[in-house]
């Protein structure tokens, strides 16, 4: 992987802790999500948000795949093509858009239902597309800046499985395995975009288009929040 010459630790470390920064803004303090976290929603509101969240985890790897699409630097495409394999799997039954189907079961949807979008609500498909047009369209450096939400990942996994296991008993144990597998995954996957982004992003400018760039994923993480606030009220 190549990088520029010519910043200082202190710059670095500064851009870093800028980009952390956007945790306040990370969608974990929605209101929608504060709830369920603290056992307050309703069977029907946890389908409502499984349903809709599965239309952004199957987006996950075309996301992926359009980063790779744009990147000139192998070493970076390969160890970024791991992220599709881990969401698409090797095989049928393997990967994280399969434990999201699986998560749904437990849940007391049925397949069917979640992979034709029959709970899809427009704020959602319009969040999620918008995200995957951005990783499409925009130079792939500042769409890797944007999965940089993983770096507020692991806490709120952490935090969702066990308000999961405390508050929605009646969800099949065996369907939070997404959530334990993203225990590992998304430090290992952070660590990696968090190298590249600080490898190619030297200039004022460039570290200001990658803060822009994770500020915007923050958006619509927190926008699709609440669309589905609105489609399944209290």
């Amino acid at each position: 992987m190549t990088a520029t010459s010519g910043t200082t630790r202190t710059d670095a470390d500064g851009f870093v802790e800028a980009l952390r920064a956007h945790s306040r803004r990370y969608h974990d303090r929605h209101p929608f999500h504060v709830r369920m976290n603290a056992g307050r929603l309703s069977r029907r509101q946890i389908q409502g948000w499984v349903a809709n969240r599965f239309y952004y985890q199957e987006n996950i790897p075309r996301k992926d795949a359009a980063i790779l699409a744009n990147c000139p630097d192998l070493e970076v495409r390969r160890r970024w093509i791991r992220r599709i394999v881990n969401h698409d799997g090797r095989r049928p039954g393997e990967g994280g858009v399969e434990a999201w189907l699986r998560l749904a079961e437990a849940a007391g949807l049925t397949r069917e239902e979640v992979q034709d979008h029959r709970h899809l609500v427009p704020g959602v498909r319009f969040a999620v597309d918008a995200y995957v047009d951005f990783a499409r369209t925009r130079p792939w450096v500042e769409a890797v800046a944007s999965s940089l939400t993983e770096l507020f990942a692991p806490d709120l996994m952490a935090e969702r499985l066990a308000a999961f296991e405390r508050w929605y008993s009646w969800i099949e144990p065996a369907g939070l395995a997404y959530f334990r597998a993203r225990l590992e995954e998304a430090p290992r996957d952070c660590e990696h975009a968090l190298e590249v982004v600080t490898a190619y992003c030297r200039s004022p400018e460039s570290r200001a288009r990658a803060v822009d760039a994770l500020s915007f994923k923050c958006d619509v993480l927190w926008s699709l929040m609440d669309a589905i606030d609105q489609a399944y009220p209290e």
